[in-house]
């Protein structure tokens, strides 16, 4: 029998997740031990027995396989918080691909346990009038500083310690000796930091409509029929689903159980914060890259210990580790930032589902654009499908207006803003309301259009946009297909074929130059680097502190102003043109979001899309709020070129200090695919080619694809390249993978 290895971490504690141990599986427990089990192995040289976490299984060893000790006996103490959190990492690690390292540290993000925090507060020992009596004493002794605490605590029993050093300007040394003469105590408790940060503040609830309070019921339903399952909330804009989701986290919690609740965008912590702290207290706290790592760390022993009932944050916050988890709930399931960019390369959503399976808990994805992947599943069964199609109350859809930039051209019209554009701010100043222009910069480099006709420069073979190198070469990334770039519009001769300039810099300039008595916001990259930046521009907008918001993505996505009546899309085509198969979906999912800002409160909205392309499908059914119309010409166009939902993709990426060895490990690589799957006609292989970007920091970049219809086979391909690397013992090169991916390479 083929001897089997189990890689071991002796201590769960964060800082000492890089140091792993190998035991040999003895054959009486070769069914017993899998990933996420704990054991008891011999450790040291004493062979002291201590309790671990098996965190991988393998059939080699790194080791002398003489020096190797054994897993002495399994632990029967059932699934742990820890065991669950190592049985997850190891499903990363084994469905996205990554060292077991990698995927550990995404599923136990803090790294060192930090001294904390003290609550400290001073009670008195004696009676109001002994204690009188004895700062009498002090101050004939002239021991004033004794005298003014004992003075303090004549009508109050206890005082904060903090107001007693700092207020009564007293020592700790003073302290201590009234401690040691018996006068008072000093009573220390550990707290943690909490970085939320409200003032106490009460909710006004909305009364809930027919259709929230049926998708409430419909999801705590299935869950108390033990059949929790993953739920799709497809609501248009303003639909009121963050009710939705407080609805069934509130149940939740009255029956015990704990609720993660993920959002996409830091930008959107604090009003969502906000509105879950009104209902629920201090049992919310906060997860996201701009905590501190004690505030972090605090925030996992406030989980761990049941501190708290939810934790808000971005896909960081999947990994939050409840013990009594009973819903996840994934808002905005859209957005490409639920995937990560660093190994392992996991998708939240499909993440989500597999920690809630481990816990019997329900998923409820939400969005007014769903992805193509959840509504396709949706369609299929695998998801329970709920439509809201209607704002509550009074509030309606925005009207649309769409502007063609080609015809703003001709006819002499040179700034950045069109005439409808124009007009409906003027009336929107004068009318003190407010307006959102949205500058729609993702990907504004990786395509050249003509300004004059609109024709954008794309590749014969793949339908994507060219993408423009400095040498003036066009290129495609997906077949490596190249054409100089021409000194005129192939389609109308114009000499104005180019990229886009402005940034949302040049655009807040034009605004203070033309409405020159307009208060401007601008929320960007720049403006939100310092912690609490997003917060602080979000408040003040809401708090009417400026007419117009300018600002990128950050400011379509969530948020909820009832005074803005206007929303400007400035350049609505640069995500369009982008060189990706899903530029199409990213676009109606942009301009469907940026439309929904407007009109959210009592007083209708309008929206102005300006684009050089208005009959494209994308901006069509974008500007008609149409999600089945769009998905239904997408899943065509998907199907047919056989891209993600309808099959699945696995992109390699290659990354090496030499050229040539990145050419040649591509080739191999494929040639092994090719090789060892090739009997499986439905398996495509579309490579190696040079990347997107063939050099970065002096490292040469080099990918290619795998495209089937079944998820299994690409991992089994991925199974197969890894231990082709580890034979190969990679030094100079590495490789990374990533299945269905939101960006090309």
């Amino acid at each position: 029998m083929t001897e089997r290895y189990a890689d071991v971490i002796i201590d769960i504690a964060h800082e000492k997740v890089d140091r792993i141990f190998q035991y040999r599986i003895p054959e009486t427990l070769s069914e017993a031990v899998r990933p996420g089990i704990q054991v008891h192995v011999p450790f040291g040289r004493g062979n002291q027995d201590k309790i671990g976490y098996v965190v991988d299984i393998s059939d080699r060893t790194d080791y002398p396989v003489e020096k190797i000790k054994e897993v002495a006996s399994v632990e029967d103490r059932g699934i742990t918080v820890e065991s669950r959190q190592i049985q997850i990492a190891y499903w990363l690690k084994s469905q996205y691909g990554s060292t077991t390292i990698s995927a550990l540290k995404t599923v136990l993000p803090v790294k060192q346990k930090l001294r904390q925090l003290e609550k400290k507060r001073v009670v008195r020992s004696l009676s109001a009038e002994q204690t009188k009596q004895a700062a009498w004493a002090c101050e004939k002794k002239n021991q004033r500083a004794r005298a003014r605490v004992l003075t303090a605590l004549q009508t109050e029993e206890e005082l904060p310690y903090e107001l007693i050093t700092h207020k009564l300007n007293v020592t700790v040394a003073t302290l201590q000796a009234l401690e040691r003469q018996g006068y008072l105590k000093i009573e220390r408790k550990m707290c943690y930091r909490n970085p939320v940060r409200f003032s106490d503040q009460t909710e006004s609830r909305p009364v809930l409509n027919d259709t929230q309070r049926h998708i409430i019921e419909a999801v705590l339903g299935a869950y108390r029929a033990g059949e929790p399952g993953v739920h799709l909330v497809h609501g248009v804009t303003g639909s009121g689903k963050t009710e939705v989701y407080l609805g069934i986290i509130e149940a939740m919690i009255a029956m015990g159980k704990q609720a993660i609740m993920l959002i996409p965008e830091i930008a959107l912590t604090y009003q969502t914060l906000l509105r879950f702290y009104k209902r629920f207290g201090d049992r919310v706290s906060v997860m996201n890259s701009t905590l501190s790592a004690g505030e972090k760390y605090d925030q996992i022993e406030r989980a761990k210990a049941g501190e708290i009932d939810v934790i808000i944050g971005p896909r960081s916050a999947l990994f939050t580790p409840f013990k009594n988890l009973g819903v996840i709930v994934m808002d905005e399931e859209h957005e490409n930032s639920y995937k990560s960019e660093s190994a392992p390369k996991y998708h939240a959503r499909e993440t989500a589902v597999e920690i809630a399976s481990l816990c019997g808990a329900s998923v409820v994805l939400g969005s007014a654009t769903p992805s193509l992947e959840a509504y396709y599943r949706a369609l299929k069964g695998e998801y329970k499908l709920y439509e809201m199609r209607e704002r509550p109350g009074q509030s309606m859809l925005p009207a649309v207006h769409t502007t063609d930039l080609r015809e703003e051209l001709r006819q002499g019209n040179r700034s950045i803003f069109s005439r409808k554009l124009r007009e409906l701010m003027e009336d929107r100043l004068s009318r003190g309301e407010q307006t959102i222009l949205f500058l729609n910069r993702r990907g504004y480099a990786g395509f050249v259009s003509c300004r004059s006709c609109g024709h954008v420069m794309k590749c014969p073979h793949c339908d994507v946009s060219l993408s423009e190198h400095k040498n003036g070469m066009l290129v495609c990334h997906y077949c490596g297909y190249q054409e100089r770039k021409p000194m005129k519009c192939p389609s109308c001769a114009s000499p104005y074929l180019l990229g886009f300039k402005a940034g949302t810099e040049q655009v807040e300039e034009v605004i203070h130059r033309e409405f020159p008595k307009a208060r401007v916001l601008r929320m960007d990259a720049d403006t939100t680097r310092k912690k609490e930046s997003y917060e602080r521009i979000l408040a003040a907008f809401a708090d009417h502190g400026a007419d117009i918001l300018v600002g990128t993505q950050m400011i379509v996505k969530g948020h909820d102003f009832p005074a803005v009546t206007l929303v400007g899309v400035l350049a609505a085509d640069l995500s369009l043109n982008r060189n990706d198969y899903r530029a199409g979906e990213r676009t109606f999912q942009l301009l469907t979001q940026a439309a929904g800002r407007a009109g959210r409160g009592d007083k209708p909205g309008e929206v102005v899309i300006q684009t050089y392309q208005p009959e494209h499908y994308s901006v069509v059914y974008a500007a008609r709020q149409d999600y089945r119309g769009f998905y239904g010409e997408e899943i065509a166009y998907r199907a047919l070129l056989g891209y993600p939902p309808v099959e699945h993709m696995l992109a390699v990426l290659i990354v090496s200090r030499v050229q040539e060895d990145g050419e040649m490990l591509g080739k191999e690589m494929t040639a092994i695919v090719k090789k060892e799957m090739g009997g499986d006609s439905a398996l495509r292989v579309v490579g190696p080619a040079e990347a997107s970007i063939g050099k970065l920091a002096d490292f040469y970049r080099h990918t290619f694809y795998l495209r089937h219809g079944d998820y299994q086979v690409l991992v089994k391909a991925k199974d197969r390249l890894e231990a082709f690397c580890r034979e190969r013992a990679l030094k100079s090169q590495t490789v990374q993978f990533d299945f269905d991916p939101m960006n090309t390479y």
